[in-house]
């Protein structure tokens, strides 16, 4: 028997990196998945490679900045499985620039991914968590949430959802469901590895100053962050609400 056997996640970005590990990491211990993305094609092949090792999973194309979108993709998930349990706001972007040099489209783009996507997932999921009286909301947080050089927008969304799933986990509780976010620190993905692109390094030689900064001298991967995420989706962490969960190995 499986942690999650009978419940339903759907996890936001979840083609690739920490939503794609999520994902897997869910399934793998008995929950039916909803796999939403932007890119249809790789949710697809996350569903495919659930479903080829026995678990129940369903890829939907979703932009999590759209109402009618994630609302949708709420809805596709309940009608497909029945409930839905667990919600992982996991969708992120980034558009790093200097503050001088930050446009409009900049800031708008990050904080629409992160802050109103993460809204509008915890708004659609809450409904049927309500009238079934149990739920697991998770949000993806950040270390960059502390600051980061060149991430003024990413730093204010990432802060500004952990201010989200505290204020949702005081509304929310009487409802038996939980809130919380997590923090990774410096985790290897194809968006940290696009940083070391646009800063002109390879993979290897931006791992090399980062892993500088974490006293466990190694970099994360998107399997530590979920197992960190079936922990709080759990039962086992049943009375945690409210609060930000840093997986940084270490790093401040």
């Amino acid at each position: 028997m499986g942690r999650f056997d009978g419940r339903v996640a759907l996890i936001t970005g979840a083609a690739r990196g920490i939503g794609a590990a999520s994902a897997r990491q869910l399934a793998g211990e008995g929950a039916a998945v909803v796999i939403t993305d932007m890119d249809a094609g790789p949710a697809e092949e996350v569903a495919q490679d659930v479903r080829s090792s026995g678990g129940k999973a369903l890829a939907v194309a979703c932009d999590v900045s759209s109402r009618e979108q994630v609302f949708a993709a709420v809805d596709r998930g309940v009608a497909e499985f029945g409930r839905l349990d667990i919600m992982v706001s996991n969708a992120g972007i980034t558009r790093d620039n200097m503050l001088y040099k930050m446009t409009d489209d900049d800031w708008d783009a990050v904080i629409n991914t992160h802050l109103r996507g993460s809204f509008l997932a915890a708004q659609a999921a809450q409904k049927p968590m309500v009238g079934q009286r149990y739920g697991k909301i998770i949000l993806m947080s950040s270390l960059s949430a502390l600051g980061m050089r060149g991430q003024t927008n990413y730093s204010t969304a990432k802060a500004g959802l952990q201010g989200m799933a505290r204020t949702l986990a005081i509304e929310l509780g009487q409802f038996n469901i939980n809130v919380n976010a997590i923090a990774p620190g410096y985790i290897e993905t194809r968006m940290t590895r696009d940083t070391a692109a646009r800063m002109g390094l390879t993979w290897e030689q931006l791992a090399e100053q980062w892993v500088k900064l974490v006293p466990l001298r190694r970099i994360g991967t998107p399997e530590d962050i979920a197992k960190v995420v079936a922990f709080l989706a759990s039962d086992e962490a049943g009375f945690i609400t409210g609060e930000t969960i840093y997986v940084s190995g270490g790093a401040k």
